[in-house]
């Protein structure tokens, strides 16, 4: 070993040993500023963030600025996952992001890309008690913090924002390529064609020539690479643009000296690299436009809720129709919807009659009728009748809005699989940058002649080839994808955990009431005795029940008045417990109950309790009406099976997974219920308890299922928050929706099965990412080091390695993509 070789073994030790300590020593965390009850600091995006680690205290409101200073899409939005915030952060502009933090500990924040990191470690409070309500509602009321009004104008406007500086970069790395690919291709076709002995022109060959082509690409052309590369450095991190600056930085350099000193340097050793310089630079940016245009795809579902809202409404006010800004409309104001219009927020119709098309928020094709009373949601499409609807939620309070605001939150969170790629990726680029030192020394020392040039171009072929932006991207796209998909589908997912944890479910568990059926008895049977007319014995139940307030009672009124009965005048009625009513029409005394209220009165009930009994058979409560005495009819009442509920617990089973239905009511109605939507006596559990819902989740735990629970009420929050995976019926309460991790608008089975059919897809669709990111990185850097030249004397030039690590990229990119053409089987 001679003296050089000695040399360059001791700086390769010292390179590896102070890298060691520039990437992974620990930094000093900057605290926050608390100035009147609130904590705030702010933070230069720059080529990474600076200060990129800083302290705060645990439940004090806490408001982060962030003055970006810098374009391009790495650093457009930044996520605090944990928290479940994800804000854009618009080019050249200072954004506040504001929240509380909720616990102990230390927490990434990352850009969108995954490839730009900070960290907030939150300490425990030494004064308890010290936040002032007040205040915190002062600073998330304030409108300019974009993260708190997902669907309000400012975030239509953050929107807008970012679209134009998309579509300003992508005019900007047009111009880029194309100016590198003119001043690059007489380079590179003068080099490829001396390889194979064609004569060409010597201006092309000389040396200055390629100087002064490929300067302008150097600086010009790769100016954002360089700025980034050399910025991430100085933050003591590194990523894809420090590889590829610390590549082309130093074959531009060599080369440079052997076109401006060429006596520095053994003959052997005076060749240059200008046009890997130039190739390398403009692929890679040529690869960034190809990635940045499909990258638009994947935020296409954000995009598509912003633009359901129209931005106007037509109200009444002091009696005058006008026009005002959708931001300026009050709850209880008189809104008029003409046939055609959307419905500008959340109602309730006050006067007319129309088909609604929910489409776009539930998932549901078929219009929904709407007449006075009934509640409408903001951003769906009226019919052909007018209405005229009173303003109930405006603002980050409409449906849409919290649509938008559970969307953004589940993209900002970070799947289970993501922790085990963000280990990966904390050492990637340390480690790529080490390898290339290690190849310098061992082609330098054990290489073929000329040992330095061999050395070069091997060391920033793993430089260049190296993608760590394809580890980075191959989950939050998906994610990304996946949960803009499901809320196109009416199917609200409240986390990238719940997505994922989705795809495991071999269980679940479905509560009747309200989830297998639509919750709410309907008039199903009319059954009248020989001599009486079927109209006019409704007509006089109904009228009785008028006066009841039992649930059963209310069923038969409203289905009286669905087939356009009129109701008699009654008097004396009395509600009798346990029993049913009685009442006078006239001189006839009316009775509506069951059976020991006629048998007290001295009917005979045996014609209809023969019918009774069958119509409890198929899960049916019967009601039975005396008229003077007389048996009259029976009437049969039932909360009715949703219609698509046996096909989506059909094609539940289908997919492998067990099914159980839990319900309060009898065995004999639940077994009927059951029946009917294709489910055996032993997958049915009768007469649960509210309390026992979650102790059967539990039982099936231990037998070591993953489960799910469907449900919609108050008693089925325990369950849902004991399951693995919650989902609530979005007619059901609120305290089961926010005891659920996934929200199933339209209210039926079928967006059950569409959620778990959309995380096996997005989980399969991630796995195959990362295979193309790992198995790239991992066969793509051993090839640039060296690994085939001894046995097959091949190595990869570093243009070669450019053009792959574009590919590598731009492949997990559109992988992601095919998730938008994605459709389930029962949508």
């Amino acid at each position: 070993m001679n003296t050089s070789e000695i040399a360059v073994l001791i700086g390769s030790g010292l390179v590896l040993a102070l890298m060691g300590w520039y990437f992974f020593a620990p930094r000093r965390a900057t605290q926050t500023l608390n100035s009147g009850g609130a904590q705030s600091i702010e933070i230069l995006v720059k080529g990474g963030y600076s200060p990129a680690t800083i302290e705060a205290t645990v439940g004090i409101p806490l408001v982060i600025t962030f003055d970006r200073q810098e374009s391009g899409s790495c650093t457009e939005k930044v996520i605090f996952s944990e928290q479940g915030i994800m804000a854009e952060l618009p080019a050249f502009k200072r954004t506040e992001v504001a929240f509380i933090p909720k616990s102990v500990g230390s927490f990434d924040f990352a850009c969108g890309m995954n490839m730009v990191h900070g960290t907030l470690v939150v300490k425990a409070s030494t004064d308890i008690g010290q936040t002032d309500s007040n205040l915190e509602k002062s600073l998330f009321d304030s409108t300019n913090l974009q993260t708190q009004m997902p669907g309000s104008q400012a975030t239509h406007a953050s929107e807008l924002e970012s679209s134009i500086a998309r579509k300003s970069e992508l005019v900007d790395l047009k111009r880029r390529v194309t100016i590198g690919a003119l001043l690059t291709f007489p380079v590179l076709l003068a080099i490829m064609l001396d390889a194979i002995d064609v004569k060409v022109p010597s201006i092309l060959m000389n040396y200055w020539t390629q100087f002064v082509l490929i300067t302008p690409v150097m600086f010009f052309v790769g100016a954002p690479i360089h700025k980034i590369g050399w910025l991430t450095l100085r933050h003591r991190t590194a990523e894809m643009n420090t590889l590829i600056t610390l590549g082309t930085t130093a074959a531009y350099l060599f080369s440079v000296i052997v076109t401006f000193a060429p006596k520095l340097l053994p003959e052997t050793l005076r060749g240059v690299y200008f046009e890997a310089v130039g190739v390398i630079i403009t692929l890679i940016l040529f690869g960034r436009f190809l990635e940045e245009k499909a990258k638009a795809g994947t935020g296409e579902a954000i995009r598509l809720l912003l633009n359901l809202q129209p931005q106007t409404a037509r109200v009444i006010r002091d009696g005058v129709e006008i026009e005002i800004a959708i931001e300026e409309v009050l709850v209880d104001d008189l809104i008029i919807v003409r046939p055609g219009e959307k419905i500008p927020v959340d109602a309730v119709v006050e006067s007319g009659g129309s088909a609604i098309d929910e489409s776009m928020v539930t998932g549901e094709s078929i219009p929904v009728e709407k007449i006075v009373g009934d509640t409408v949601i903001g951003a769906t499409l009226n019919g052909v009748g007018a209405l005229h609807i009173r303003a109930t939620r405006v603002g980050t309070n409409t449906v849409l809005a919290q649509i938008i605001k559970m969307v953004q939150q589940a993209q900002a969170t970070k799947a289970p699989i993501q922790r085990t790629v963000d280990a990966i990726s904390s050492i990637f680029v340390p480690a790529v940058i080490a390898i290339s030192v290690l190849t310098f020394t061992s082609w330098y020392i054990l290489g073929p002649s000329p040992t330095f040039t061999n050395a070069l171009v091997a060391a920033v072929s793993v430089l260049i080839i190296a993608c760590p932006c394809a580890l980075g991207l191959a989950t939050p796209l998906s994610v990304m994808v996946g949960t803009g998909k499901g809320a196109q589908a009416g199917i609200l997912i409240r986390s990238a955990q719940a997505l994922e944890a989705s795809q495991k479910i071999d269980a679940i568990i479905l509560d009747k009431t309200g989830t297998i059926t639509h919750g709410k008895p309907i008039l199903t049977d009319v059954i009248v005795m020989s001599g009486f007319d079927e109209g006019e014995v409704l007509s006089i139940a109904a009228g009785v029940e008028q006066e009841s307030e039992h649930p059963l009672a209310s069923a038969i009124t409203r289905g009286a008045v669905e087939r356009g009965l009129t109701f008699p005048k009654i008097s004396d009625f009395r509600s009798l417990t346990g029993r049913g009513v009685r009442a006078m029409v006239g001189e006839k005394e009316i009775l509506v109950g069951n059976k020991l209220l006629l048998e007290e009165n001295e009917v005979n009930t045996e014609l209809l309790l023969e019918i009774a009994d069958q119509l409890s058979t198929n899960g049916k409560t019967a009601m039975l009406v005396a008229i003077d005495k007389k048996a009259a009819a029976v009437i049969g009442v039932a909360d009715t099976v949703r219609a698509n509920s046996a096909a989506a617990i059909a094609a539940i089973r289908h997919l492998g997974i067990r099914t159980l239905m839990i319900t309060g009511d009898n065995a004999r109605t639940a077994n009927a219920i059951g029946k009917q939507v294709g489910l055996l006596e032993t997958d049915i559990r009768a007469q649960v308890l509210p309390e026992n819902k979650a102790a059967i989740t539990k039982e099936l735990q231990s037998q070591g299922h993953f489960v799910a629970m469907v449900g919609d009420g108050i008693n089925d929050a325990p369950a849902l928050a004991q399951s693995d995976v919650g989902f609530a019926i979005s007619t059901g309460t609120d305290i089961a929706i926010e005891a659920s991790d996934i929200t199933l608008m339209s209210g039926a089975l079928s967006g059950v099965v569409t959620a778990i059919e959309l995380s096996r897809a997005t989980m399969g669709n991630i796995k195959q990412n990362l295979f193309f990111a790992l198995i790239y990185n991992g066969l793509g850097i051993p090839v640039a080091a060296g690994i085939l030249y001894p046995a097959l004397g091949l190595r990869l030039s570093p243009m070669i390695a450019a053009g792959a690590m574009a590919l590598s990229s731009l492949s997990v990119v559109l992988n992601a993509n095919r998730l938008r053409r994605w459709k389930g089987r029962m949508q």
